[in-house]
Protein backbone atom coordinates (compact mmCIF):
# COMPACT_ATOMS: atom_id res chain seq x y z
CA UNK A 1 0.00 0.00 0.00
CA UNK A 2 1.63 3.42 -1.22
CA UNK A 3 2.06 5.61 1.75
CA UNK A 4 0.29 9.07 2.06
CA UNK A 5 2.49 11.41 1.37
CA UNK A 6 0.19 15.21 0.86
CA UNK A 7 0.99 18.03 2.66
CA UNK A 8 -2.09 17.73 5.56
CA UNK A 9 0.26 19.61 7.95
CA UNK A 10 1.59 22.67 6.00
CA UNK A 11 1.12 25.83 8.01
CA UNK A 12 0.99 23.56 11.42
CA UNK A 13 3.25 23.15 14.52
CA UNK A 14 3.94 19.93 15.81
CA UNK A 15 5.60 19.66 19.09
CA UNK A 16 6.79 15.88 20.09
CA UNK A 17 8.22 15.19 23.06
CA UNK A 18 11.01 12.07 23.09
CA UNK A 19 11.74 13.37 19.23
CA UNK A 20 15.36 12.86 18.96
CA UNK A 21 14.92 9.19 18.48
CA UNK A 22 12.86 5.65 18.04
CA UNK A 23 8.99 6.09 18.02
CA UNK A 24 9.29 10.21 18.46
CA UNK A 25 11.57 10.66 15.40
CA UNK A 26 9.51 9.00 13.31
CA UNK A 27 6.52 11.27 14.24
CA UNK A 28 8.59 13.74 13.84
CA UNK A 29 9.49 12.67 10.01
CA UNK A 30 5.84 11.81 9.29
CA UNK A 31 4.88 15.70 10.14
CA UNK A 32 7.81 17.05 8.17
CA UNK A 33 7.21 15.42 5.04
CA UNK A 34 3.58 16.40 5.13
CA UNK A 35 4.36 19.80 5.92
CA UNK A 36 4.29 20.69 9.36
CA UNK A 37 7.28 22.62 11.16
CA UNK A 38 8.60 21.07 14.02
CA UNK A 39 9.85 21.49 17.69
CA UNK A 40 11.35 18.36 19.25
CA UNK A 41 11.96 17.98 22.79
CA UNK A 42 14.28 15.23 24.77
CA UNK A 43 16.44 15.47 28.00
CA UNK A 44 18.87 14.03 25.78
CA UNK A 45 21.39 16.55 24.13
CA UNK A 46 21.05 14.70 20.72
CA UNK A 47 17.82 15.98 20.11
CA UNK A 48 19.68 19.15 18.73
CA UNK A 49 20.92 17.21 16.29
CA UNK A 50 18.00 15.34 15.37
CA UNK A 51 16.53 19.01 14.79
CA UNK A 52 19.43 19.80 12.75
CA UNK A 53 19.08 16.64 10.44
CA UNK A 54 15.25 17.40 10.03
CA UNK A 55 16.14 21.01 8.79
CA UNK A 56 18.79 19.01 6.10
CA UNK A 57 16.01 17.72 4.60
CA UNK A 58 14.20 20.78 4.36
CA UNK A 59 11.73 20.44 7.35
CA UNK A 60 11.41 23.36 9.58
CA UNK A 61 12.80 22.34 12.64
CA UNK A 62 13.87 23.35 16.67
CA UNK A 63 15.15 21.19 19.18
CA UNK A 64 15.04 21.55 23.07
CA UNK A 65 16.73 19.69 25.90
CA UNK A 66 13.85 19.76 28.17
CA UNK A 67 12.89 17.34 30.98
CA UNK A 68 9.51 16.80 30.98
CA UNK A 69 9.01 16.56 34.62
CA UNK A 70 10.00 20.15 35.29
CA UNK A 71 7.02 22.56 34.50
CA UNK A 72 9.22 25.76 34.06
CA UNK A 73 10.85 23.17 31.22
CA UNK A 74 7.56 22.61 29.98
CA UNK A 75 6.73 26.01 29.69
CA UNK A 76 10.14 26.75 27.78
CA UNK A 77 9.76 24.15 25.19
CA UNK A 78 6.31 25.61 24.29
CA UNK A 79 7.56 28.78 24.25
CA UNK A 80 10.04 27.84 21.15
CA UNK A 81 6.88 26.92 19.23
CA UNK A 82 5.25 30.43 19.87
CA UNK A 83 9.06 32.47 19.12
CA UNK A 84 9.63 30.02 15.98
CA UNK A 85 6.49 29.11 14.32
CA UNK A 86 3.54 31.27 16.19
CA UNK A 87 2.49 28.62 17.97
CA UNK A 88 1.38 24.45 18.53
CA UNK A 89 -1.11 23.04 16.66
CA UNK A 90 -0.78 19.57 17.43
CA UNK A 91 0.86 18.67 20.27
CA UNK A 92 2.51 14.41 20.88
CA UNK A 93 3.44 13.72 24.37
CA UNK A 94 5.77 10.33 23.58
CA UNK A 95 8.85 10.95 26.06
CA UNK A 96 8.78 8.00 28.22
CA UNK A 97 11.28 5.57 30.18
CA UNK A 98 11.16 1.80 31.43
CA UNK A 99 13.25 -0.04 33.80
CA UNK A 100 12.48 -3.78 34.04
CA UNK A 101 12.72 -5.43 38.00
CA UNK A 102 11.57 -8.06 40.66
CA UNK A 103 9.03 -6.52 42.63
CA UNK A 104 11.10 -7.25 46.28
CA UNK A 105 13.83 -5.15 43.93
CA UNK A 106 12.09 -2.40 42.12
CA UNK A 107 13.19 1.00 44.45
CA UNK A 108 10.82 3.82 44.99
CA UNK A 109 13.63 5.90 42.84
CA UNK A 110 12.25 3.42 39.93
CA UNK A 111 8.58 4.05 41.14
CA UNK A 112 8.75 7.56 40.88
CA UNK A 113 11.15 8.32 38.13
CA UNK A 114 9.22 6.56 35.99
CA UNK A 115 5.77 7.90 37.09
CA UNK A 116 7.20 11.45 36.71
CA UNK A 117 8.15 10.60 33.19
CA UNK A 118 5.30 8.75 31.76
CA UNK A 119 2.58 10.11 33.37
CA UNK A 120 3.29 13.46 34.85
CA UNK A 121 5.32 14.64 31.95
CA UNK A 122 2.53 13.89 29.86
CA UNK A 123 -0.06 15.53 32.15
CA UNK A 124 2.33 18.42 32.00
CA UNK A 125 2.90 19.10 28.46
CA UNK A 126 -1.00 18.87 28.14
CA UNK A 127 -1.75 20.85 30.16
CA UNK A 128 0.60 23.57 28.92
CA UNK A 129 -0.51 22.75 25.30
CA UNK A 130 -3.89 23.65 26.15
CA UNK A 131 -3.91 26.50 27.67
CA UNK A 132 -1.74 28.00 24.34
CA UNK A 133 -4.06 26.26 21.95
CA UNK A 134 -6.90 27.98 24.02
CA UNK A 135 -5.85 31.19 23.80
CA UNK A 136 -4.30 30.84 20.66
CA UNK A 137 -1.37 32.32 18.76
CA UNK A 138 -0.58 34.43 15.54
CA UNK A 139 -3.86 33.72 13.37
CA UNK A 140 -4.79 30.52 15.69
CA UNK A 141 -6.92 32.51 18.22
CA UNK A 142 -9.41 29.97 19.55
CA UNK A 143 -8.37 27.35 16.90
CA UNK A 144 -8.43 24.58 18.91
CA UNK A 145 -5.53 21.47 18.19
CA UNK A 146 -4.85 17.79 18.83
CA UNK A 147 -2.80 15.74 21.82
CA UNK A 148 -1.75 12.81 21.20
CA UNK A 149 -0.48 10.82 23.91
CA UNK A 150 1.62 7.54 24.05
CA UNK A 151 0.73 4.75 26.33
CA UNK A 152 1.89 1.54 25.75
CA UNK A 153 0.42 -2.27 25.19
CA UNK A 154 1.05 -2.42 28.89
CA UNK A 155 -2.48 0.63 29.22
CA UNK A 156 -4.05 -2.66 28.46
CA UNK A 157 -2.58 -6.05 29.92
CA UNK A 158 0.61 -5.04 32.21
CA UNK A 159 3.46 -7.28 32.04
CA UNK A 160 5.95 -9.31 34.33
CA UNK A 161 8.70 -7.14 36.23
CA UNK A 162 6.95 -3.75 35.21
CA UNK A 163 4.10 -2.83 37.62
CA UNK A 164 5.73 0.82 37.95
CA UNK A 165 5.58 0.89 33.98
CA UNK A 166 2.06 -0.68 33.79
CA UNK A 167 0.88 1.72 36.20
CA UNK A 168 2.33 4.55 34.54
CA UNK A 169 0.89 4.08 31.17
CA UNK A 170 -2.58 2.91 32.53
CA UNK A 171 -2.33 6.30 34.06
CA UNK A 172 -1.85 7.93 30.81
CA UNK A 173 -5.25 6.74 29.61
CA UNK A 174 -7.06 7.98 31.97
CA UNK A 175 -5.68 10.99 31.92
CA UNK A 176 -6.59 11.03 28.51
CA UNK A 177 -9.84 10.11 29.24
CA UNK A 178 -10.41 12.77 31.64
CA UNK A 179 -8.66 15.72 29.38
CA UNK A 180 -10.74 15.37 26.50
CA UNK A 181 -13.80 15.92 28.23
CA UNK A 182 -12.36 18.88 29.54
CA UNK A 183 -11.79 20.16 26.30
CA UNK A 184 -13.87 19.06 23.58
CA UNK A 185 -15.65 22.50 22.92
CA UNK A 186 -12.42 24.01 22.95
CA UNK A 187 -12.37 22.21 19.65
CA UNK A 188 -9.75 20.23 21.15
CA UNK A 189 -9.28 16.49 21.00
CA UNK A 190 -7.32 14.63 22.94
CA UNK A 191 -6.03 10.37 22.22
CA UNK A 192 -3.80 7.72 23.19
CA UNK A 193 -2.06 5.39 21.13
CA UNK A 194 -0.82 1.95 22.49
CA UNK A 195 2.01 0.82 20.40
CA UNK A 196 3.16 -3.06 21.00
CA UNK A 197 6.17 -4.66 20.36
CA UNK A 198 7.71 -1.80 18.13
CA UNK A 199 11.55 -2.40 17.51
CA UNK A 200 13.36 1.12 18.83
CA UNK A 201 16.45 1.24 21.85
CA UNK A 202 13.81 0.79 24.07
CA UNK A 203 12.64 -2.65 22.92
CA UNK A 204 16.53 -3.37 22.48
CA UNK A 205 16.75 -2.90 26.48
CA UNK A 206 13.58 -4.77 27.24
CA UNK A 207 14.50 -7.59 24.84
CA UNK A 208 18.20 -8.20 26.66
CA UNK A 209 16.76 -7.70 30.70
CA UNK A 210 13.40 -9.89 30.15
CA UNK A 211 15.57 -12.66 28.52
CA UNK A 212 17.63 -12.77 31.21
CA UNK A 213 15.52 -12.40 33.46
CA UNK A 214 12.34 -14.92 31.81
CA UNK A 215 14.79 -17.55 30.32
CA UNK A 216 18.43 -17.69 28.71
CA UNK A 217 17.42 -16.14 25.72
CA UNK A 218 20.20 -14.58 23.46
CA UNK A 219 19.93 -11.40 21.85
CA UNK A 220 16.44 -10.98 19.95
CA UNK A 221 15.95 -13.91 20.41
CA UNK A 222 12.99 -12.78 23.27
CA UNK A 223 11.43 -10.42 20.90
CA UNK A 224 11.25 -12.89 17.94
CA UNK A 225 9.45 -15.45 20.36
CA UNK A 226 6.86 -13.28 21.67
CA UNK A 227 6.13 -11.66 17.95
CA UNK A 228 6.42 -15.52 16.07
CA UNK A 229 3.38 -16.96 18.95
CA UNK A 230 1.72 -13.85 20.03
CA UNK A 231 1.19 -11.06 17.06
CA UNK A 232 -0.52 -12.07 14.75
CA UNK A 233 0.79 -10.36 11.80
CA UNK A 234 3.99 -12.01 12.42
CA UNK A 235 6.22 -9.11 12.56
CA UNK A 236 7.31 -6.41 14.92
CA UNK A 237 5.96 -2.79 14.17
CA UNK A 238 8.18 0.55 13.31
CA UNK A 239 8.04 3.49 14.48
CA UNK A 240 6.58 4.22 11.00
CA UNK A 241 3.64 2.29 11.89
CA UNK A 242 2.99 4.31 14.73
CA UNK A 243 3.85 7.37 12.87
CA UNK A 244 0.62 6.64 10.54
CA UNK A 245 -1.73 6.35 13.36
CA UNK A 246 -0.62 9.55 15.26
CA UNK A 247 -0.50 11.25 11.65
CA UNK A 248 -4.35 10.20 11.23
CA UNK A 249 -5.14 11.34 14.66
CA UNK A 250 -3.76 15.12 14.36
CA UNK A 251 -5.46 15.30 10.95
CA UNK A 252 -8.67 17.13 10.14
CA UNK A 253 -10.22 13.34 9.49
CA UNK A 254 -10.07 12.89 12.74
CA UNK A 255 -11.63 16.19 14.17
CA UNK A 256 -14.70 13.68 15.30
CA UNK A 257 -12.28 11.24 17.72
CA UNK A 258 -11.48 12.22 20.78
CA UNK A 259 -11.23 10.33 24.80
CA UNK A 260 -9.99 7.40 22.60
CA UNK A 261 -6.83 4.70 23.30
CA UNK A 262 -5.99 2.62 20.34
CA UNK A 263 -3.37 -0.54 20.13
CA UNK A 264 -0.89 -0.34 17.17
CA UNK A 265 0.48 -3.89 17.68
CA UNK A 266 -0.39 -6.18 14.66
CA UNK A 267 -2.94 -7.66 16.48
CA UNK A 268 -0.92 -8.51 19.83
CA UNK A 269 -4.00 -7.21 21.97
CA UNK A 270 -7.32 -7.04 20.60
CA UNK A 271 -9.51 -4.67 22.92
Amino acid sequence: MKQFEGKRFEGRTVVVTGGNKGIGLAIARRFGREGASLVLGSIETTVGEAAEALEAEGVPARGVVCDVTDKAAVKALYDVADEAFGGTDISVQNAGIITIARVEALTEQDWDATMAVNTKGVFLCCQEAIARMRRGGRGRAGKGGRLINTASGQARDGFIYTPHYAASKFGVVGLTQSLAKEVALDAITVNAICPGIIHTDMWDYNDKVWGEMLGDYGPGELMASWVENNVPMKRAGTGEDVAGLVAFLASDDAAYITGQTINVDGGLIMS
